[in-house]
């Protein structure tokens, strides 16, 4: 009996391992490498926030803003998705002004409206992909309108 209980669970070790190693040698996607990136932009932010460090906050929001005029970010082709990426930057570019003002309050109030933007587009997105058969699983999508 431990033999036969044994071997099931060597045998099922032995294909998780496999499962992992396999992805984990798969490449990373090129949008999730980029949205991994604004991520650790939005917690360094963060940590600049909780910690005042003013100049850190500026340069976070600074390259937040920048990674929206990316071609990667430009993942749909719609006027909704376009209006929703311009809110995104102008709410980075508040935190950017609230940090060089030196304005704490200001720049927490910017970060949380600029998380709730990253949210809700993040929502819209979803909601297309749900809705539209042709809305590509893959990771490099571009529809037009």
């Amino acid at each position: 009996m431990f033999r036969k209980t044994f071997g099931a669970c060597a045998t099922v070790m032995v294909m998780v391992s496999f499962a992992t190693m396999a992805r984990a040698a798969e490449p990373e996607k090129p949008l999730a490498v980029f949205m991994q990136a604004k991520l650790g932009h939005s917690q360094k932010l963060l940590e600049a926030l909780v910690n005042e460090d003013f100049d850190g906050m500026a340069q976070q929001a600074q390259k937040i803003s920048l990674l929206t005029l990316a071609a990667e970010w430009n993942v749909l082709h719609t006027e909704e998705y376009q209006q929703q990426s311009r809110e995104f930057r102008r709410t980075a570019d508040a935190v950017k002004q609230a940090a060089q003002k030196k304005n704490l309050d200001g720049a927490a109030l910017a970060y949380v409206d600029m998380t709730m933007k990253c949210v809700n587009c993040h929502k819209y997105l979803k909601q297309v992909r749900m809705a539209r058969t042709d809305f590509p699983r893959g990771e490099q999508f571009v529809l037009q309108p």
